[in-house]
């Protein structure tokens, strides 16, 4: 699709807006504290599944899920799962241990709120009660489309996917990446879980192959572009836009889709990326609107 359309990115916005609510709800309610002195954990978890941000990843599942009518509630049951994975990979990422960060979302992170050590079974709570939501009979009927989205969120989020992109990214503060260990560390650090967001709707559809593909490819490319526009703001963005610090990359040394391409080349091929990603969309016409929207504003978001 090359009209004019998918580029007005003003419904996004209200989109992830409405994402954002539902999902949070989902969310707060999975996260209820007992009353005992285990309370502390939940509060941390609650402190950073709930924090505020675009929700771009369950939006991602819910306009993936509308395109084959698939019922709201297992959509968001699917959406609270990635939302808190993501949550548990940030608060596992600013760590001491991993970027020593201090802001993330716009105020302290998790372990400045709390404490290292309980941020950590912070992190290790939200990874565990997703696999939980998407094990629970209110996420599908089908017992085998449930195991099937636990298998995909566990590539995703596992060794093969995110926690192995993270392990590239720290052996990147020690030694120089060419482009293409860049990309594949970007795949699977931040393309891996945007991929299954992308898919999941398909999953819970017992869409066909051909279509699942279709999503696939616009994932791979989103992603990518994704982490470019991350990059770019690294170098061009301020710390009260993104809410986290910026520069990080550049004072560690390591090399970035920026550094090694330059300002100018890096936004070209974000570009190009992203114009790849909706032409993967052609298959499911005007129903993909959102979701060609949402690549746009994938790239030129300040946040």
């Amino acid at each position: 699709m090359t009209g004019s359309l998918w580029r007005d990115t003003a419904a996004v916005d209200e989109a992830a807006a409405v994402t954002a609510k539902l999902t949070d709800s989902i969310v707060d309610g999975l996260l209820t504290a007992p009353p005992g002195l285990e309370a502390r954990v939940y509060e941390a978890m609650r402190y950073s599944a709930l924090a505020p941000g675009k929700r771009l990843r369950p939006l991602l599942v819910l306009a993936g899920a509308r395109l084959f009518g698939v019922a709201r509630r297992s959509a968001l049951q699917v959406a609270a799962a990635v939302e808190m994975v993501h949550a548990y990979s940030l608060i596992h990422d600013d760590l001491p241990a991993m970027d020593d960060s201090d802001l993330r979302r716009g105020r302290p992170t998790c372990h400045k709120a709390f404490d290292e050590a309980t941020a950590v079974l912070a992190g290790d709570g939200l990874l565990t009660l997703a696999f939980e939501t998407l094990a629970h009979p209110d996420t599908h009927g089908s017992a085998a489309v449930r195991c099937e989205l636990v298998t995909a969120l566990a590539g995703a989020a596992g060794a093969a996917g995110m926690v192995g992109g993270q392990m590239i990214d720290l052996i990147a503060e020690r030694q120089s990446l060419d482009i293409g260990a860049i990309t594949r560390l970007q795949r699977m650090k931040t393309g891996a879980l945007i991929a299954f967001s992308c898919e999941a709707g398909a999953i819970l559809a017992k869409a066909p192959h051909e279509l699942r593909l279709a999503l696939r490819g616009y994932a791979h490319d989103l992603g990518l572009a994704f982490q470019i526009a991350d990059d770019l703001l690294d170098v061009q963005g301020s710390a009260d836009e993104t809410g986290k610090p910026v520069g990080a990359d550049a004072a560690a040394g390591k090399a970035t889709f920026v550094s090694i391409l330059g300002i100018d080349r890096a936004r070209a091929q974000a570009e190009l990326l992203i114009n790849q990603a909706v032409a993967h969309l052609d298959l499911f016409e005007q129903r993909a609107e959102l979701l060609r929207q949402v690549a746009r504003f994938v790239i030129d978001r300040r946040t």
